[in-house]
């Protein structure tokens, strides 16, 4: 396959499923971005639930949207590909009109809520990943995938800092930001459903069909708990470091997480365009050395105390979401290249399980070794890490070339 060495931007567009889909993403994202970074205030301000309560409604309803995800992956391998993404947005429109309609101190319709958030949350990823990659193929779709998380990451900045302009108007600016949010996500599965993308059935031999099991890849799965830690860093380890232990202003915390977005939204697609001289694997492999080091920086940094200490980590923070870029512009690109055709919806649901468990319980064992000592914070994160690149270094990618030589064409 040959290396791309530059994505020009109307090729990416269309490699990501088109303008009517970007817009589709962009709408989506600005949306998700008004309400998710707030929801637990909306649960503890306008229906005046406890913290312990609304968080715990959260975490549920997280860990059981991601019940849903098998149903996801057989949906996607029957074909189905903008109907599926536009499913996951219009799950999270039932989830806001719940969340619209819970009186205060009901605690079990805001589970109920964050459930259908949670359902939308998780299936999204996977769907789009499964569109992106039956629109585009090669090393074009390693860029079409950046290019979603770019966009995507621009999205949910630009609609957390309009959220937090209108929080001064207390809990009828949570409400209506919460209605907004709503609009959003009709509009967005309106525009994902209009798009009509569908994957053509895969012309495989009887044994390779859609019965075959989907590739294991366990060492990549239970790696990926591990890398997926990178992306809870800046909203929960960094402000607890920061704040807690080396008593630096919040503001240190809200610029680790301002450069985060900004380096994310403009290095994305460049930083996995370079990456491309390297095989997927290796690049993954490489994210994981990255992120090593940027734990031993963090643990390092933290030793110089109250001063120097949150310049430090707010330098090394720049290492870590370089390491996170590496990270996401070649995990789903991976999974998409190994799985057969007739099993790439199964392989994304597997791989969007393992990052959402990762994603549920990095915040209790980070917030659990925190306490303990820098030590025993980065410690522990950079000798997980490092394992974990060394598992997928070596792990065997087996029928690689059956399910590539049937891989399914887009029809629109």
């Amino acid at each position: 396959m040959p290396t791309t060495t530059a994505i020009r931007p109307r090729a990416l567009v269309r490699a990501s499923g088109g303008s009517r889909y970007a817009v589709a993403l962009a709408v989506d994202a600005l949306g998700t971005g008004l309400l998710r970074p707030f929801l637990l205030l909306y649960g503890v301000t306008v229906l005046r639930l406890s913290a312990p309560v609304t968080g715990i409604a959260m975490t549920v309803g997280v860990l059981v949207g991601l019940v849903c995800m098998p149903a996801v992956g057989r949906w996607l391998d029957r074909g189905a590909r903008s109907t599926v993404v536009a499913a996951s947005m219009l799950v999270r429109v039932l989830g806001v009109a719940l969340l619209l309609a819970t009186p205060a101190g009901h605690a079990g319709l805001f589970a109920t809520a964050a459930l259908f958030l949670g359902i939308g949350n998780q299936a999204w990823p996977a769907a789009h990943a499964a569109l992106v990659a039956t629109v585009a193929h090669g090393r074009e779709r390693d860029a079409a995938l950046a290019g979603g998380r770019a966009l995507r990451n621009a999205g949910l900045g630009v609609g957390a800092l309009l959220a937090t302009v209108c929080l001064a108007g207390g809990t009828t600016a949570l409400r209506a930001l919460a209605a907004v949010t709503g609009l959003a996500y009709l509009t967005a599965a309106a525009l994902a459903w209009s798009v009509h993308l569908r994957a053509r059935p895969a012309t495989a031999p009887a044994e390779d069909r859609d019965d075959g099991p989907a590739p294991r890849m366990r060492s990549l799965l239970a790696a990926n708990v591990v890398y997926v830690f990178c992306l809870n860093l800046p909203e929960i380890a960094l402000p607890l470091v920061l704040v807690t232990q080396l008593h630096a202003s919040p503001v240190w915390s809200a610029a680790v997480f301002v450069a985060n977005t900004v380096l994310v939204v403009t290095l994305q697609v460049p930083v996995t365009v370079l990456m491309f001289r390297f095989s997927r694997r290796a690049v993954l492999v490489i994210a994981g050395v990255v992120l090593t080091a940027s734990y031993l920086g963090f643990l390092a940094a933290a030793s110089l105390g109250h001063g120097w200490g949150a310049p430090a980590v707010a330098a090394v923070s720049v290492v870590c979401t370089i390491g996170e870029i590496i990270y996401a512009g070649s995990a789903t690109a991976l999974v998409t290249d190994l799985a057969p055709a007739h099993a790439l919806g199964r392989a994304l649901a597997r791989f969007q399980l393992s990052t959402g468990f990762g994603l549920a319980v990095s915040p209790a064992v980070i917030t659990s070794l925190a306490p303990h000592g820098p030590a025993a914070l980065w410690g522990s994160l950079a000798a997980a890490t490092l394992v974990s690149a060394s598992a997928v270094a070596t792990e065997k990618d087996r029928g690689t070339r059956l399910g590539r030589s049937h891989r399914g064409r887009a029809d629109s």
